[in-house]
């Protein structure tokens, strides 16, 4: 059971041109840790990371976070 919540960080990286290594250099995390995030693998993130992912890609949150609900399974 996943978390319902999904990062769109691959398409608003693609959207604006730049590798998530270079993601990861101008806000100040560790390619890994950008790894996490960007393959859905994050259980949680901080307001601050998010805040500087915004500002690195002009975006807002909702650009990068959808809620895609859960089936449920009998």
């Amino acid at each position: 059971m996943g978390v319902p919540i999904v990062v769109n960080l691959d398409v608003m990286l693609a959207k604006r041109k730049m590798s998530s290594g270079q993601l990861a250099e101008r806000i100040g995390i560790t390619p890994a840790n950008l790894s996490i995030l960007k393959n859905n693998k994050a259980k949680a993130i901080r307001f601050s990371t998010l805040e500087q992912i915004c500002k690195a890609l002009d975006c807002q949150p909702a650009d990068l976070l959808v809620y895609e609900e859960e089936e449920e399974h009998d």
